[in-house]
């Protein structure tokens, strides 16, 4: 029953959030008559399932540029993010890159402190501040790209050279097991010195990607630390990549 009870109270809350743009803790707990530490928890959970933001006090809805594509929030994106959000510390300086994938990363950073994040992607710096725990957010500025939809240039990599980050979180549209991460925008310069000036370069990546050879080599496997895929990775295609000094970590299937 009491599981029971916590479905209905989770569908509610996304109910009232529809309908009002916004939810209050100290409200949803005098509503549903339990307490707020019960409706943290609840807000916490769709969080995590990629339903919601929270915000201090309460929580927000997913902003548009986020919604528009709903493989941002597939099972197997999530699973990934969730895995790659294990690997930062609170009060870390971290860069996440423009895509899909590292998009999904955002509703898994709401219970860590004192992040300073750099971004070159207005949506993923829009979302950053609807955070609960509102990081620190750097921009590069430069020449805005509309395929990328970032900021891309000499302009942002000089920037970027006047920073140091302890990770960059960073997508893929290929993978190579003989090369590295590819992509088909020719405009992977940032990538590099994003990867240059982070002391951990962290790819988040479907396994599906491998094998998408595209020509544009964006980072070589010598200048990644890590690579996050799910469980579709062959053990073989997994042992090829960790030879360049790559540790591979695969996210579990949803049950």
């Amino acid at each position: 029953m009491a599981k029971r009870n916590t479905q209905w109270r989770r569908r509610q809350i996304l109910d009232r959030l529809d309908e009002s743009g916004e939810v209050v803790v100290e409200a949803l707990a005098q509503e549903f008559q339990t307490s707020e530490v019960t409706i943290r928890k609840d807000l916490t959970a769709l969080e995590s399932n990629g339903l919601l933001l929270r915000r201090h006090g309460g929580a927000v809805p997913l902003p548009q540029d986020l919604l528009r594509d709903s493989a941002v929030l597939s099972p197997v994106k999530q699973q990934i993010a969730r895995l790659a959000a294990q690997q930062i510390r609170d009060h870390h300086r971290i860069i996440i890159d423009s895509g899909n994938t590292t998009a999904a990363l955002l509703p898994e950073l709401g219970s860590l402190h004192g992040l300073v994040v750099m971004t070159n992607s207005l949506g993923i710096a829009q979302t950053l501040l609807e955070l609960e725990n509102e990081p620190t957010l750097l921009m590069p500025g430069g020449t805005w790209d509309a395929r990328s939809e970032a900021f891309q240039g000499q302009l942002a990599e000089q920037m970027l050279r006047s920073y140091d980050f302890d990770q960059l979180f960073i997508g893929a549209d290929g993978l190579d097991v003989e090369r590295g991460t590819t992509t088909f925008n020719e405009l992977y310069g940032l990538s590099r010195v994003m990867a240059e000036v982070a002391r951990e370069v962290i790819v988040m990546a479907e396994s599906e990607k491998l094998g998408r050879k595209m020509h544009n080599l964006e980072l070589p496997w010598s200048t990644v630390d890590r690579l996050i895929t799910d469980e579709g990775i062959s053990p073989e295609q997994q042992h090829r990549i960790e030879q360049y000094g790559v540790q591979v970590l695969c996210a579990p299937k949803l049950i």
